[in-house]
């Protein structure tokens, strides 16, 4: 198998291409600081992944930004602290200043060239918008969780995706689904049979950070530890022809 052999890649965006980790600390300080005992990294971004996705199990249907600001309110109960509303409702606001990976925006723009690119998110289409202009690509496609009424790792949004797809004449063997989260991405994309691209933000950490253990470790097709690294082994093959 090889990266050439497929039409589309659909993304992961949060996670793949967004940096949310690093976005949801940034957000999530000001709360962590009010805590007694002090917070790890990986201590915040594991109590968000457990509230997030029961919170996604719970609403599928409301949007990420409104979601989050539930999710906000469960931390700051769990860590015993007090949270306005006021600052809930920033807190599902503070996704569109999440930063893009660096190799992000060149990468994209070089794999343009070959293939159509393709959004599958967990998110809503407003917030989308901020975090697309920050990676400075037109998208042939963005399939959202708001689109789909559900979140990842249901097979629902990957049906919604695949339906959309087929219309735009992309059959479901022309695509590598590509993206960070076993959880969220390649468990699903295994159900689904889609073949599929880790790409291992993670590598150098301990632990699944903000996305939930998997239960075991799904099949993928081939693993780079970032968007550059998939980029360059995609001119790998070009220039071998």
């Amino acid at each position: 198998m090889r990266l050439s052999d497929f039409k589309a890649l659909t993304f992961d965006c949060y996670g793949t291409l967004i940096d949310w980790e690093s976005g949801m600390v940034a957000a999530l300080r000001p709360l962590a600081q009010r805590v007694e005992r002090p917070l790890t990294r990986n201590e915040i971004l594991q109590a968000h992944a457990r509230h997030e996705s029961a919170q996604q199990a719970q609403t599928p249907a409301k949007p990420y930004r409104d979601l989050l600001a539930i999710v906000y309110k469960r931390l700051a109960e769990e860590w015993g602290v007090v949270a306005s509303h006021e600052e809930c409702v920033a807190y599902g606001r503070s996704v569109r200043d999440w930063p893009a990976f660096p190799d992000s925006m060149e990468a994209l723009r070089y794999l343009k060239r070959f293939y159509r690119l393709v959004i599958l998110s967990n998110v809503d289409n407003e917030t989308f918008a901020f975090s697309n202009a920050r990676l400075g690509v037109d998208f042939d496609a963005v399939v959202t969780a708001e689109d789909a009424g559900n979140y990842k790792p249901s097979l629902v949004n990957f049906h919604y995706m695949l339906d959309r797809l087929g219309s735009m004449g992309i059959a479901k063997g022309e695509i590598l689904h590509t993206a960070e989260s076993l959880f969220h991405d390649h468990k699903p994309a295994n159900e689904m049979g889609l073949a599929s691209c880790w790409i291992h933000r993670r590598h150098a950490d301990e632990g699944f950070g903000a996305t939930m253990d998997p239960g075991g470790r799904p099949r993928f097709d081939f693993r780079f530890t970032s968007m550059a690294e998939f980029a360059a082994a995609h001119a790998a093959e070009q220039a071998q022809g």
